[in-house]
């Protein structure tokens, strides 16, 4: 079982922002190596969902960081498209709200098999 971990400290999260970035009209995401905590006996994936306060109230905010992190979880369950060495940071847009969730999941797997290839 992989157990998902949040970024917690800010030079984390200013390392990852300033490497390799990927976008779209729902989010962006920006990934990078992990150089934090990499236990070979865990199985974590480091990844913080971010969205601006500008972006509506607190109830949308919250759906639209629920909708991407379900679908990353979904991602995780099926196949392993993920890699667990990167460390991620995904900033949802508004368009995210009002979309279907099958559609956020295509776009979120195709994201990171375009990560997976631009690694391997």
């Amino acid at each position: 079982m992989i157990k998902i971990q949040s970024l917690n400290q800010n030079k984390q999260f200013l390392n990852i922002l300033k490497k390799n970035k990927l976008s779209n009209n729902y989010f962006t995401i920006y990934f990078g190596k992990n150089n934090y905590e990499v236990d070979k006996k865990k199985n974590n994936l480091n990844i913080s969902f971010v969205i601006k306060k500008k972006i509506g109230t607190a109830v949308k905010r919250n759906k639209i960081k629920r909708k991407l992190k379900s679908a990353v979880q979904k991602i995780l369950a099926d196949n392993k498209t993920i890699n667990l060495r990167h460390a991620y940071i995904i900033f949802g847009k508004t368009s995210a709200y009002s979309e279907k969730f099958p559609i956020i999941y295509n776009e979120i797997s195709n994201v990171f098999k375009k990560i997976k290839n631009l690694n391997s």
